[in-house]
This record gives C-alpha cells, structure tokens and sequence, in this order.
C-alpha cells in the first residue's frame, strides 16, 4: 500500500507548537489534565494501567451505544477516530473499488483509499447551496458497483450540517447501489445552535459511523474514538484492530466512560459550544468589516471557519507567510485541493483569537498594499 502524503496533518503537527497562534485547529481549546480530573472526580491512583479491553470496556461501549440508540455489540472504541477510519477503510476497499467522497472534507479517508488502490470520485458540497450537494447528485455518481461513500457531517472544512433531504439523497443513492456508506460525525454536538445534529445510524442496514471525543468535547490527547457498525461487521473490524493498537489506553477508557455518562457529557457539551458561540462573533466580526478580502459562509458547527479570499496569492504561499512573518498556523484550501481558501480555527481563548487576527489584519495589509 502507497499512501499520498496527508499534507494537512503533516503541515499541523510540523508547526502548531512552533507559532505564536494555531489557528489550523478544528475543535475547541482543549481541557486540561487536572480540568478533566475534576469534572469526572477521577483519582489516578485508582487506574491501574494494564490491558484493558481490546475493545473497549463493557461500560464505555453501552455509553457510546446510547448516543446512537444502537447496542453494544455494535460498538469499538478505538485509538482516535484516526483508527476507527482506518480499519473501516482498510476491511472494506480492495484494488479498483470505486469511493464517492463528499467533498471538500478531511483527507484521511479519500487519501487512504487512493493508497488502497481505489478510484475515489469527489460528490462537491457547493457553496451557494449553504455547502450542500446538488439536487440529484449522489443518484448520479453512486453507481451501481460502487463499493463506498464517505462522508462527514457535520463538515471539515466548511462547518456545514447536512439537509435531511441531502441526507436521504445519499443513503438512497448507497441503497440502490449496493454500496457503503461510512459517515464521520466526530464534530456531532458542536453545533452553533440548534439540536445535535441527526446520525446516519439507522437510515440504512450498511451505514458505519465514526467518532471520538477529539472535537466536540475538547479531549484530542485522550486520543479516544470508536466506530458503529452492524454486528457482522463489527466483529471484523474489531479483528482489524487486533492488528493495530490492539485496545484504548486504560486511562482513556475510564475517563471516556465517565465523560459520556448523560450529565457529564451535557456539561462538557456546554463548555464546547460556549466557546464556539462566544468567538464566532469574533471572527465574523473580522470578516464583516472586510468584506471586500473574504467571502464566507457562517459554520453550523465546529470551531472552523471556510473563508475565500480576493488576495491575488495561493492559499499554500499565504499560509506559509502567515506562519513564517506573523506566527499564526492556518489550513490552506490547497490541503482540500481548493484554492484561494484557509481554514481558520476560532476555539482558542478569545484573547488569543482576537491577536492572531490583528496578526492575520498586518499581513493582509502588507500584501494589498505591495
């Protein structure tokens, strides 16, 4: 297997603890260790750090089943939501299986089935529809013998949340196509407003749902995620996984559980959208008043934002001098293969949001100035 190189990871974890200011983050400003101590009343001397259940633990998997109104038996937890794609990606595709992506959207998973040998054919989010697919579209591209359709909702880049209509759409398309359908809702309950988004758990009897604690709840370094499948299924990706990282770390599991127990999670929920509600009027603010630069669609959920620009310079060169002259990290379009587009994260304390944006302000003015 010949992967292509993941430019957006390997751009973030090259330099976001090397600025001043990232702002190439997509979730909100993570929890401490001590924070996250206090809010499950968790004592580390109680945590024996052996093997814990390749699996995940009994308790964690009828947490994670319950968001869902799935079972257990449908549930691995896994390192990240990282490996719960890849052994999703890894079970299903072969040489020459056709993949739709809903795009643009995180590269780990197009990226990885180029490097297992599949055809991957972009399903485009349109901007002017609210970054929705075009009426029709999953019909025309799920055809019959495509093997796979991903995608994730609500979005990475745009912060769009799928219509129901857009929804049925794909699930129809996968049904009459015989296909897969994998939908990575790891940013599910960082919505600006509103309810949680809807799952596609459910809608079909080959849907396969991903997740972690990475996003909405503000946990990366747990490094916690887990996928939802049919039964059958899941006990061939939990085989996959016995290739892997075998189990969660034991730390992980137990905080997870605690986490995920109905009034924790509501907490957690609470500060996450706290913080996205209160800076995106930061950011929009900044935006507004330079309307003549940036054109953007405010996000539905998540702490990211998908802003065009009318600056005459590619989006790589312009994320590299804002890294390299003013020490703020942003994601360039290029990384979704669009250009004259950044995504920029505002989940950072709203101090630190609103410097790195007079930083952002300096260098625009520098170049429409040259």
């Amino acid at each position: 297997m010949r992967v292509p190189p993941f430019a957006m990871e390997r751009w973030q974890s090259t330099f976001e603890h090397r600025v001043d200011f990232n702002l190439s983050e997509s979730g909100v400003h993570p929890m401490t260790l001590g924070e996250l101590l206090t809010l499950v009343d968790l004592d580390p001397g109680d945590v024996r750090l052996e093997y814990g259940q390749s699996d995940g633990s009994d308790e964690l998997r009828e947490r994670i089943a319950a968001l869902y109104d799935a079972e257990p038996d449908h549930v691995v937890a896994t390192t990240g939501g990282a490996e719960a794609n890849y052994v999703v990606l890894w079970s299903l595709l072969s040489e020459g299986d056709r993949v739709v992506a809903v795009e643009p959207t995180y590269g780990q998973t197009p990226g990885l089935a180029r490097g297992l040998g599949a055809e991957v054919v972009s399903l485009p989010l349109e901007e002017d529809r609210g970054w929705q697919p075009a009426p029709g579209a999953a019909s025309e591209l799920v055809t019959p013998g495509t093997r796979l359709v991903v995608v994730t909702n609500p979005n990475n880049p745009t912060g769009a949340v799928l219509s129901t209509e857009a929804m049925d759409e794909i699930v129809a398309a996968c049904e009459a196509a015989g296909a897969w359908l994998l939908a990575d809702e790891v940013y599910a309950g960082a919505e600006v407003s509103g309810p949680e988004t809807p799952s596609f758990w459910g809608r079909s009897d080959r849907v396969i749902i991903t997740g972690s604690l990475s996003k909405a709840y503000g946990l990366p370094g747990l490094r916690l995620g887990w996928l939802v499948a049919p039964t059958e299924r899941r006990e061939e990706l939990w085989g996959r996984k016995d290739y892997t990282t075998i189990t969660p770390s034991t730390l992980s599991d137990e905080a997870a559980r605690r986490v995920l127990a109905p009034a924790t999670r509501a907490r957690v929920l609470d500060r996450t959208r706290g913080i996205i509600r209160g800076n995106l009027p930061i950011l929009a603010g900044w935006f507004d008043a330079r309307r003549e630069m940036f054109r953007y669609r405010p996000p539905e959920a998540g702490a990211i934002c998908y802003v065009r620009y009318a600056l005459d310079v590619n989006s790589t060169e312009l994320a590299e001098r804002l890294r390299t002259e003013k020490s703020v990290l942003v994601v360039p379009g290029d990384h979704f293969g669009m250009d004259r587009y950044l995504r920029v994260g505002f989940g950072n304390p709203a101090a630190e949001l609103e410097a790195a944006l007079d930083r952002i302000s300096d260098l625009v003015q520098e170049l429409r100035a040259a």
